[in-house]
């Protein structure tokens, strides 16, 4: 995304967060994605993300700061840079370390073939899996207490 790094601190319309860790900002009404995050948090015990839905305040701010659409993707703040489809999944798992490492050996796929798969994924989600009615309906009390 062409935005100077930390951009996102002199936009006066997105609200001051914790930068410090990386933020995983997620369609929190989707089913896929809020049970990616459920897992995400689950093997994150030590915390090292941070995490917010795209219909808070905050999410919605870095959405039009980033100017892109939320239906498109989810969005990982980290290091000041923003990012997303398989760039991010693979910036989030050089994040997390340890075994996440492991899933770098993804970027043997394409770029273009791994961001198109993605996409189709993305613009299906709710069909193929679902959505609830309720924000954050599928984590847990201790995972929402977790969210920015």
């Amino acid at each position: 995304m062409n935005h100077p790094s930390y951009s996102f601190r002199a936009d006066p319309d997105v609200p001051n967060f914790d930068d410090s860790r990386p933020l995983f900002v997620f369609d929190n009404v989707c089913v896929l994605c809020s049970s990616g995050v459920r897992f995400l948090m689950k093997h994150d015990p030590g915390g090292r993300i941070s995490y917010t839905s795209a219909q808070d305040a905050l999410g919605q701010a870095l959405y039009r700061h980033y100017d892109i659409d939320m239906d498109a993707t989810y969005l990982l703040i980290t290091d000041g840079e923003a990012w997303s489809e398989s760039a991010g999944y693979f910036k989030l798992a050089e994040k997390l370390g340890g075994w996440w490492r492991l899933a770098l050996i993804g970027r043997i796929v394409p770029r273009g073939l791994a961001d198109a798969a993605y996409r189709l994924v993305a613009r299906n989600r709710y069909r193929w899996f679902g959505k609830t009615n309720t924000a954050c309906a599928l984590l847990s009390e201790e995972q929402r207490s977790r969210l920015v």
